[in-house]
């Protein structure tokens, strides 16, 4: 048996279903400038990669937050690596802060130049994607904001031949409720070149 939650539904509350079924979510740490030049830190769940090449990322803003209005004013924004010694802040940093404050000032969040966008970025987030806006698209109550990646920055600690590692970034994300999902257990298995090498292949661990 299943319970069946029609969204259509007055009475069903399809964002806390969706959050809760649509898991682990990637958490981009966005900060931006405002047209004045004030910053802001936000996190943001709905986030993904939407294009190999370009290289362009997507996330969503569900409402009308400073994170969009300041994307919109300058055409640009850092996505920040949300991890796990920073777990704290980030949440925090969710807090419904007034507009034209700082959270990363707010919170003693360390920032520093980025390389090739005027945001900073989180001096203690080991990895960073510089976007610039790439465009949007309005979708009932959330804009979808797509990102062309203009610059990619590792920290060198991050990084195990030339490739970033995830015991080393650490990186947490977003489920249902107040529930975060810490960094994951790794499982490698081979990805099938062809319908042959499929009996092959491990599978994951029970």
């Amino acid at each position: 048996m299943r319970t069946v939650f029609h969204t259509a539904d007055p009475d069903v509350e399809s964002y806390r279903l969706l959050t809760a079924l649509v898991v682990p979510r990637p958490v981009a740490w966005i900060s931006t400038l405002s047209a004045e030049g004030v910053g802001n830190l936000a996190p943001h769940s709905f986030f993904s990669v939407a294009c190999a090449n370009p290289p362009i990322v997507s996330w969503t803003s569900v409402g009308r937050k400073d994170t969009l209005a300041n994307v919109l004013a300058t055409e640009e924004f850092v996505v920040n690596l949300a991890t796990l010694p920073q777990l704290d802040l980030i949440n925090a940093s969710s807090a419904p802060f007034a507009p034209g404050d700082n959270e990363a000032v707010r919170l003693d969040i360390e920032m520093e130049p980025s390389d090739s966008v005027a945001p900073p970025r989180v001096a203690g987030s080991p990895a960073s994607l510089e976007c610039r806006l790439h465009s949007t698209i309005e979708l009932g109550d959330s804009v979808l904001v797509l990102g062309a990646v203009v610059a990619i920055t590792v920290d060198d600690y991050a990084l195990v031949d030339g490739h970033p590692e995830m015991a080393r970034l650490q990186p947490v994300s977003r489920l249902g409720k107040d529930e975060w999902g810490l960094p994951p257990t790794v499982h490698a298995t081979p990805r099938p070149r062809r319908p042959e090498d499929v009996g092959r292949l491990t599978t994951p661990p029970a």
